[in-house]
């Protein structure tokens, strides 16, 4: 059998790194963030991380540190992970902003306290206390417009936009052994009014003219 020629052989190398360069960009990272000896570091891992081992993000993750007055984004694409050990950091990175996957990780044993974090447009949020809990990881579907979805969403309105959702989330939950729950509230049109004791929602600009689904998860 004749070798194949040198134009053959080129060919087939050409072949081979455009697949490989397609299958590369078909990979969607997803974002991890975690704070460790006061620092906070932010990856972008092409492969899920066993959760709260820094050591492995740090090695397979592109990370970088960012300081803390950098750290808070309006919005974050995709799926996005928290490992956290307290509130105070956590409620940096989230508070207010619009996250529509994600999933907290606490990676210690402190008790934390009976504080809410409001979240715009979340739809899916999967929590692990593993490092306080021998709890296996659990999760929750608020709301999606795939009705094919094998998980019961908790409200469903499909032509409403991702940003009229609003979940506020009990950080107490880590702190019990008991399963994830949630209740959603429609048609609210002024959430400052109807929930006068979240006071730090009169230092956010929340248009009074829309009609929001208001979802409390504990």
């Amino acid at each position: 059998m004749a070798p194949p020629s040198r134009h053959c052989l080129l060919l087939v190398s050409t072949l081979g790194i455009l697949a490989l360069g397609s299958f590369t960009k078909g990979q969607k990272n997803s974002t991890l963030i975690f704070t460790k000896e006061n620092t906070i570091r932010n990856c972008s891992c092409s492969a899920d991380i066993r959760d709260c081992d820094y050591s492995l993000a740090n090695l397979v993750c592109s990370c970088e540190t960012v300081l803390p007055l950098l750290v808070q984004q309006p919005s974050y694409h995709g799926h996005l992970t928290i490992w956290f050990t307290d509130t105070s950091a956590l409620g940096l990175l989230l508070n207010f902003t619009l996250v529509q996957d994600l999933k907290l990780s606490l990676c210690s044993t402190n008790t934390l306290p009976p504080e809410y974090l409001a979240i715009w447009g979340l739809k899916r949020l999967r929590i692990n206390a593993e490092a306080k809990h021998p709890l296996a990881e659990q999760s929750l579907l608020i709301h999606n417009g795939d009705s094919k979805s094998k998980e019961k969403p908790m409200s469903m309105h499909k032509d409403w936009p991702t940003c009229m959702y609003i979940s506020f989330l009990d950080m107490a939950l880590f702190n019990r052994e008991s399963s994830l729950k949630s209740y959603s509230i429609a048609n609210i049109a002024s959430i400052t009014n109807n929930f006068p004791y979240f006071p730090y929602l009169k230092t956010v600009p929340i248009p009074s003219n829309k009609s929001y689904v208001v979802t409390f998860i504990y």
